[in-house]
């Protein structure tokens, strides 16, 4: 019996230490606690970074110690080590940096960081062995995440055992105050094997030649796939100064399918392929980088240098475990005639506003001095109705006074080159049911046009009118849209036309379409919803509208190029086919032209070069109908949907998305008022958003409003602040404690991972021990019966081996990776230096009072349906 006892003890404790081992890093990462760098006292939590997350799982806080850079074009790198024997994943990352301080950051896996100080120049090198990239961030960057059952290996035997962060600091002004800066990167790491491991493909042209004043040069890579299948779900695109667009495609059977497309001017950041891509044996990877030697007096090569060039295609993929490949190179071009059939869009520069562009000088310590690159990470689509966490949300700005404003029915908004807010409205004129016959017709015409100015030019911050214009033009304006040259693009339903004007012309400078006659052919329109223009090629597109269901495209100067798109079959509506296709934006960046499908109540994106479908955004929450869409460079898109139909529970409101997703990413309603028909959205870059109701007849400003500020810690307050939400959430999770807010919800939901107070580990040890204590016991007795009688004496071995390796030392072998400086130097034309571093009759009509709807919209359920509303 004392034998039993003994070793029953011994069981426990061995239990116990297990329990420690995972629920607290503070006894298990010992030795990690004891050697510790010393941390400012500003950058509160952060000299705690192992924080528990349960019995397998643990968050790693890597964070730039209290560092307060001193020049612009910083550099700056920490390490930290990771603190298990065992292999593990990295299965989530959280960036903890605002764009405010911090341009770009880095993480890297190795085994040997280049320096054992607490933070050093990066000048100085990240690793002296080979280095993996694991993650990156910048500045307007859309969030990254891995897909589920994904992960990067580390630790272990063959994984990284140190994280390396470099900052870079692009405009060191926010630092006049000589605060401490604590931006940095916050992993979630499970032992749980995951079936899928992350890896990267990475395609580098290594002997192009920029000619001096030459306007296009072409560098192309192709390489034949033979290994095991893999899964693309991120990519990321690089080059220095002179690259215009960078494309990657995997071609089959002499089909050529887009992997990602993206200037690499934008911040650098791994983005999700649109549309699943998967790569088989027999497939070809190829990749074109489009560059100009326009401004360059001398050949520009390939090298690692702020005057050479780059180009880089990285794909992240992930494959089966027991045949994964970490990283995978493809440097060549293995059929240079096959770039003859390359997409056109591969040869469009996508246009990036000077505000967007990376800064340039000590750019390319990114990929050059800095890193020996190998893999990377993003995130692929998600449940339908997720709603991603974001560190801002969308509040109206109670104080404008634009809702006051005297309008008649808004029917468009647009953003002029100077920021102001453009407003398209009616006047005195409204679309009710007796504003056209059976055919279409304008019946109104006695009216004559619209007597007011029906375009304004409105103050963005305090609503004043700076100019107008309009009168006597038009009779029903819906559609409007604004150049990169200012003019005004418009469209009347009653005119069935469109409009090019400028600001101060009095004649329109273009008109399509035929006054007053519906039709459908290539001179017609039948009522025109909206307008765009491609800032790049300037041709237009028309959504027409709602008696047709296409979208038209045009050159400049009004010659008809094609169209596409049909009505809606009966039953769920297939790609291509719309009821009603009511909004446009252009996505630029994807070359995507994207559209509300009002009466189907989704948004659907095309090819704007080719009309080809990409892709269908649809959430429960947007109801039957989605009237408006707005996208702004960043990858958000903006979104307003129609009021419920009776016996739905939807609401009327305005939705923010993550465009390469498709996920909801926050909603909003006004304060003020009321939405009663939102029928436009605009946005600028700085998530201002305005929205205009046709019914309401008022326009709205919304803001962007910070949620949780980075752990940026100003003297002055301005930034003090440790994330009290995420700490009040994980607190509540360990101790049991009912969480009433809505955030602990989404960091179950999407693994997020923040700190913990430091009571944490001690509450979570004592739950796990004494609640099952007795359990514990019972099954401890079984368990030690059952092995005397199966293994004898052989089971004491076998415990205290285990234990042995629960509780071993740190150690194995390092990782390998791609080192590109050793790579290019064995190319003879590298230069080595520095490289170390639709048709229903739906409209917007006014709501008839006898009518106890909000709505006369038409509806999608079996017939017969009830009369459609205008818009």
């Amino acid at each position: 019996m004392a034998g039993l006892i003994n070793n029953l003890l011994i069981l426990l404790l061995v239990f116990q230490n297990t329990c420690l081992g995972f629920k607290n890093p503070l006894s298990v990462f010992k030795r990690y606690k004891d050697t510790t760098r010393s941390l400012s006292s500003e950058c509160l939590g952060n000299n705690r970074p192992v924080i528990s997350l349960g019995l397998t799982d643990f968050a790693l806080d890597i964070r730039m110690p209290g560092v307060t850079p001193k020049q612009s074009d910083t550099y700056l790198c920490m390490s930290l080590r990771l603190p298990v024997d065992e292999e593990a994943y990295v299965v989530d990352f959280r960036p903890q940096a605002s764009m405010d301080t911090v341009h770009h950051m880095l993480l890297f896996g190795c085994n040997v960081p280049s320096s054992t100080e607490n933070y050093w120049d990066c000048d100085e090198g990240i690793c002296t062995d080979k280095s993996n990239i694991l993650y990156a961030w910048a500045r307007n960057a859309p969030p990254t995440r891995l897909p589920k059952g994904v992960g990067f290996k580390v630790g272990g035997e063959t994984g990284s055992k140190y994280f390396v962060l470099q900052v870079h600091y692009g405009d060191v002004s926010a630092f006049r105050d000589k605060h401490k800066d604590c931006s940095g990167v916050t992993l979630h790491l499970t032992h749980q094997r995951q079936p899928l491991i992350a890896g990267m493909y990475l395609m580098m042209s290594v002997n192009t030649v920029i000619p001096p004043g030459e306007k296009v040069v072409d560098a192309d890579i192709a390489c034949h796939y033979q290994k095991y299948p893999m899964h693309l779900f991120a990519y990321r695109v690089h080059t220095h100064r002179l690259g215009k667009v960078v494309s990657g495609y995997r071609v089959r059977n002499g089909q050529w399918t887009l992997i990602g497309r993206q200037s690499p001017q934008l911040p650098q950041a791994f983005y999700p392929v649109e549309h699943p891509v998967d790569i088989s044996f027999g497939d070809t990877l190829a990749a074109r980088c489009v560059f100009t030697g326009e401004g360059r007096t001398t050949e520009t090569h390939i090298g690692g240098t702020a005057s050479d060039e780059m180009c880089n295609f990285y794909i992240m993929y992930y494959m089966e475990a027991k045949h994964a490949v970490s990283y995978m190179t493809c440097t060549q071009n293995i059929n240079p005639d096959m770039f003859r059939n390359i997409p056109q869009e591969a040869n469009i520069p996508i246009p990036v506003k000077s505000d967007m562009i990376m800064m340039t000088h000590g750019h390319h310590h990114e990929e050059t001095k800095k890193t020996d690159d190998s893999s990377s990470l993003k995130q692929p689509k998600r449940e339908e109705e997720e709603v991603l966490d974001q560190d801002f949300h969308i509040e109206e700005a109670v104080d404008w006074p634009g809702v006051n404003l005297k309008l008649g029915q808004v029917s468009g908004l647009a953003l002029d080159p100077k920021n102001n807010l453009v407003i398209f409205h009616r006047g005195d004129h409204v679309w009710d049911r007796n504003s056209f016959d059976s055919s279409f017709v304008y019946q109104q015409r006695g009216l004559g046009p619209i007597e007011q100015n029906t375009i304004l030019v409105i103050d963005p911050s305090n609503a004043e009118v700076l100019d107008s214009t309009g009168k006597n033009l038009f009779y029903l304006p819906h559609g409007l849209s604004i150049d990169k040259d200012g003019n005004y693009w418009v469209t009347d339903v009653a005119l069935h036309q469109v409009f090019k004007l400028g600001v101060h012309d009095k004649e329109p400078l273009l008109i399509l379409g035929r006054s007053l006659q519906p039709g459908s052919d290539k001179n017609h329109f039948c009522q025109p919803t909206d307008v765009a223009v491609d800032p790049v090629t300037g041709n237009i597109y028309v959504s027409d509208g709602y008696c047709n269901s296409r979208i038209v495209v045009f050159s400049p100067n009004g010659m008809f190029i094609m169209q596409w798109g049909e009505e809606s079959s009966v039953g769920e509506a297939k790609p291509g086919q719309f009821r009603i296709p009511h909004s446009l934006t252009l996505v630029p960046e994807f070359g995507q032209l994207c559209v509300a499908d009002r009466e189907n109540g989704r948004i659907q994106c095309f090819r704007s070069e080719t009309g080809e479908f990409t892709r269908e955004i649809k959430h429960k929450l947007f109801g039957r109908e989605l009237f408006a869409v707005s996208y702004i460079p960043g990858g958000l898109l903006f979104a307003v949907n129609g009021m419920p139909y009776p016996g739905d529970i939807e609401p009327v409101q305005g939705f923010m998305m993550n465009f390469s997703t498709g996920e909801i990413m926050d909603t909003f309603i006004p304060v003020r008022k009321n939405f009663e028909m939102p029928h436009d959205v605009v946005v600028s870059e700085d998530k201002t958003v305005y929205v205009g109701d046709v019914h309401a007849k008022t326009v709205w400003k919304f803001t962007s409003t910070e949620k949780m500020e980075h752990r940026s810690v100003k003297k002055a307050g301005i930034e003090v602040q440790e994330i009290k939400e995420a700490e009040t959430v994980i607190e509540a999770k360990l101790e049991n404690k009912p969480v009433s807010t809505e955030s602990p919800k989404k960091w179950e939901k999407h693994h997020m991972v923040e700190q913990a107070s430091p009571g944490i580990s001690f509450v979570l040890i004592t739950t796990l021990l004494i609640i099952p204590i007795v359990v514990l016991l019972a099954i401890a007795v079984f368990i030690r019966w059952r092995k005397t009688r199966v293994y004898g004496a052989d089971a004491d071995h076998k415990l205290e081996s285990s234990s042995g390796r629960i509780l071993g030392r740190l150690q194995g072998k390092g990782s390998g990776g791609l080192n590109l400086g050793n790579f290019f130097a064995s190319h003879k034309s590298y230069s080595r230096k520095g490289f170390d571093r639709l048709s229903t009759e739906g409209s917007d009509q006014e709501k008839d009072e006898d009518d106890g709807t909000d709505s006369e919209e038409e509806y999608s359920a079996p017939p017969p349906p009830p009369v459609s509303s205008s818009s």
